[in-house]
């Protein structure tokens, strides 16, 4: 199996500040993530005055601010994400961000060489054309939207000449309860589209996406922070570094785990054959040229004599020699 391309969002979980978004590149590659992932944007091209907060930012907050105040609050500048792409080179980890603009597109397409599209911006159709002409490899999340929606977005990007697209299965709620996940969806949009799939996890802790690679995701994206306990409206629903550690060891050890499918006897049980199976042995005392019968043979440990499986090959012959009770049987 490949490997499974381990996506750490740390999104806004920064809060606007340089310093904090280091320290979540540091972490995302003491885990051994692959990517560590941000959000570029600028507030006013991202949402207008009137658009409210969602129900989970409000919570988490404690307010109930406009989007737009929200986001001044959480943006960091273009020079702050040249600065983290450079950061990231050095520390030996993937830079990626999402873009949630249009100007933002064109800045980060000279930094980075994927674009990963969030859940809310599959029905924006001049926002995929403009990903499509860049002509790079493109991450989809499908969170909060039909097949009909899915198939139309990869129609735009394909025709629109976007580079290999992958989809994401993702549900948009923050945190998403298990009863919403529905993990089987993802290889619907496998077998739909006959994309590479993988899986978005907003679920509190890693089970979840544990789950998704063994049933198939070669991608995994997963929110998390220095502190769950720090304000913002994506920490609660965020993993700590320790946990984001175990999530990626847990999904490595899954990767070995799986296998290639063929059904063989491995050399770290096969030292085991005699010791767990069984043999054909003496049930009593037997004399030499004694008819061998289900009265005098039985089977036990261990499994280096005559295979059971041989019973009806053996029943009837002639006691060779004579055998004590519990020695294996010998033709």
């Amino acid at each position: 199996m490949s490997k499974t391309l381990i996506i750490a969002e740390a999104g806004v979980n920064h809060n606007g500040d340089i310093n904090l978004a280091k320290r979540l590149v540091d972490e995302a590659k003491k885990a051994g993530a692959d990517i560590v992932k941000f959000q570029t944007f600028i507030p006013e091209l991202l949402t207008s005055k009137m658009a409210r907060m969602a129900q989970y930012q409000k919570n988490n907050l404690g307010t109930d601010d406009s989007q737009l105040d929200m986001l001044k609050k959480l943006a960091l500048g273009y020079e702050s994400f040249i600065e983290l792409a450079d950061y990231c080179n050095r520390v030996g980890i993937i830079f990626l961000s999402t873009p949630f603009d249009s100007e933002s597109i064109a800045f980060l397409d000279s930094i980075q060489d994927t674009w990963k599209i969030p859940s809310g911006e599959i029905t924006n159709y001049p926002y995929l054309v403009e990903i499509a002409q860049t002509h790079k490899p493109v991450i989809l999340s499908t969170g909060m939207s039909t097949l009909k929606e899915i198939s139309d977005a990869l129609n735009v990007l394909k025709e629109k000449g976007a580079g290999e697209i992958s989809l994401l299965h993702c549900n948009s709620q923050y945190p998403t309860p298990f009863s919403d996940v529905n993990l089987r969806a993802m290889q619907t949009i496998r077998n739909r589209f006959g994309c590479k799939v993988g899986y978005s996890d907003h679920t509190l802790g890693i089970e979840v996406p544990i789950a998704a690679v063994a049933l198939g995701a070669e991608i995994i994206e997963k929110h998390f922070t220095l502190d769950r306990n720090m304000q913002g409206p994506d920490h609660k629903a965020s993993l700590e570094p320790q946990e984001l550690e175990m999530m990626v060891s847990a999904i490595r050890n899954i990767e070995k785990s799986l296998g290639d499918g063929e059904k063989l006897v491995t050399d770290s049980e096969r030292m085991n054959l005699s010791v767990a199976r069984k043999s054909i042995v003496a049930k009593t005392d037997i004399k030499k040229g004694e008819i061998l019968s289900v009265s005098n043979l039985t089977t036990k440990r261990p499994g280096s004599g005559i295979s059971p499986m041989e019973w009806n090959y053996v029943i009837g012959t002639v006691a060779v020699k004579d055998f004590q009770k519990d020695e294996l049987i010998k033709l």
